[in-house]
Order: structure tokens, then C-alpha cells, then sequence
């Protein structure tokens, strides 16, 4: 009997590590690809994009309690950052933050593309399925992917600061109405909006186009970081004007659910996520 007390935790602790050690492997052999192969690429355009929405609206409406638990994080981040800046003495970075946050947003849909996959499928919607799809081979491209956007995050609010520095900066202002006032009033200010906006486009163009349909690919099939990469910028290529149309549609929604303090986020999220899916599953054969 003391054989079995002694030998049993010891079992089960090293089953429990050799687990762990296989589902670390299987997540770093993930991130590569093993079958370079890109998939055909559809054209698409506006019907797809209508359709995706729709589709978008009636998954959120029948998952919609599981979708706004798991959502439901995103919108307190932005709005945590906002007061951050704010009571840091920061208000040059609220801008920033805010238009820059949504940089990271596909990383906030993993859990909604496989919920709407499972929905085709006629499998367990929950969003506790949802997540323990995310093991082994999904999660080392997953998060590798989320890393870059991160950076690339990162990187836009370093490159905003450059341009505040150069324009309005670099002493800091008082008050938010003070740092408004210099910005709508003065030349300087015109000119960090031009320069900031601008500079702003191509980092929303640049995610835009490598996330596209990255994360759902990686939730739907065997590949890597990789193909999955240039399979959405294989996508961006055969349909440019659908791009950039669903890039405005997308751009249009965030900003409006963020004007009620980021409490309209709880509703556009899960919609443009559960979209985001449909648009893949009609631009990838």
C-alpha cells in the first residue's frame, strides 16, 4: 500500500511533465510548415462581404452568451489604457492607444473563429471548447502571430511619439483640453494629425493584410505561421478593392463601438470575429 501511495503521484507528476513537454513541442513545430502548399484563392467582393456579415450577425445572435464571455475582456483593456494615459500625464499617447489598439483585435477573435467553425460543424459552441481547441499544433502559430502584431503595436506607438515629439512635443501637457486645444488650433498640431493619420494607414494596412485570414487558417487547418501569412496576403492580391472595402467596414464599426467608452466593442467584436470566418471560409478554397 505505501508502495502505491509513493508511486503514484510520482506516475501521475511525470505522465503530467511528459504531457506538457509533448504539447511544448507540438506548439514550436507548429509555427513552421511542414507543406509550403498555398491553397486557391477566390475572388471575392462586395455580395461575399455582405453575406459574411450576415453570417457574423446570426452566429453572434446564437452564441451570444458565450461570445460576450469571452469577449468581454477587450473592451476593459482599451478602456484601462485610456485612463492610463490619462492619469500617467500621457495625453499625447490617448490617440495612440485608442486607434492603435485595435492592431492587436484579430488576436481577440481566436476563441470567436473557432466558436463559428464549430457552429458549422454542428459541434459544442461553448467558448470553454472553443479555448481547449487552442493546444498542440494551434497555439505555437497562434501565438507566434500575436507576438507580431504586438510588435508591430509597439512599434506604432513608439513611431506616434516620434511624430508628437517633432510637432507638439516634447513637453508634455497639463490637461487633455489643453493638449486639444494646441492640436485643433495650432499649424503644428494640423500637422501631427496629417502626418500621424497617415503614418497610421499604413500600419492598419499592414496588419490588414497579414491577418487577414491568418488566425482562421490556423484554426482550420494544419499549417504554419507561414503559408498561413502568405496565403492572406495571397488573398489581399486577387481581391485589393474587397480588401480595402472590408478594411473600411472594419475600421467604420470599431471606431463607433468605441465611442460609448468602448462598451459598443461588447457587440461590433464578436460580429467583425464570427465575420472574419465567413470571409475566410469564401476567399480560401
Amino acid at each position: 500500500m505505501t508502495r502505491e501511495t509513493i508511486g503514484n503521484p510520482l506516475s501521475w507528476s511525470v505522465q503530467r511533465l511528459a504531457g506538457v513537454g509533448r504539447g511544448a513541442g507540438a506548439a514550436v513545430d507548429g509555427i513552421g510548415s511542414h507543406d509550403i502548399t498555398l491553397p486557391e484563392i477566390r475572388e471575392i467582393g462586395l455580395g461575399d462581404i455582405r453575406a459574411a456579415l450576415r453570417k457574423g450577425i446570426e452566429d453572434f445572435a446564437a452564441l451570444r452568451t458565450d461570445v460576450l464571455t469571452a469577449v468581454v475582456l477587450y473592451p476593459v483593456i482599451g478602456f484601462a489604457l485610456a485612463v492610463w494615459a490619462l492619469n500617467a500625464g500621457q495625453v499625447q499617447l490617448l490617440f495612440p492607444l485608442v486607434a492603435g489598439f485595435p492592431l492587436v483585435g484579430p488576436v481577440a477573435g481566436i476563441g470567436l473563429y473557432e466558436m463559428s467553425r464549430r457552429r458549422e460543424r454542428g459541434e459544442d459552441v461553448s467558448w470553454t471548447a472553443a479555448l481547449a481547441a487552442l493546444t498542440g499544433r494551434v497555439l505555437g502559430p497562434v501565438l507566434s502571430l500575436g507576438c507580431l502584431l504586438a510588435v508591430i503595436f509597439a512599434l506604432w506607438i513608439f513611431t506616434a511619439h516620434a511624430i508628437w515629439s517633432v510637432t507638439l512635443g516634447p513637453e508634455p501637457y497639463d490637461s487633455l483640453l489643453l493638449f486639444l486645444r494646441a492640436t485643433l488650433t495650432t499649424s503644428a498640431g494640423w500637422m501631427m494629425i496629417v502626418v500621424g493619420c497617415g503614418v497610421g494607414f499604413l500600419f492598419a494596412a499592414l496588419v490588414l493584410c497579414v491577418s487577414l485570414v491568418s488566425f482562421p487558417m490556423l484554426i482550420d487547418r494544419p499549417v504554419g505561421m507561414p503559408v498561413a501569412m502568405a496565403t492572406s496576403l495571397a488573398v489581399v492580391r486577387r481581391n485589393p478593392v474587397a480588401t480595402a472595402l472590408w478594411g473600411l467596414i472594419v475600421a467604420a464599426l470599431l471606431i463607433l463601438g468605441m465611442i460609448p467608452l468602448f462598451v459598443g466593442l461588447i457587440v461590433v467584436l464578436p460580429v467583425l470575429g464570427h465575420a472574419t470566418w465567413h470571409l475566410y471560409r469564401r476567399a480560401v478554397v
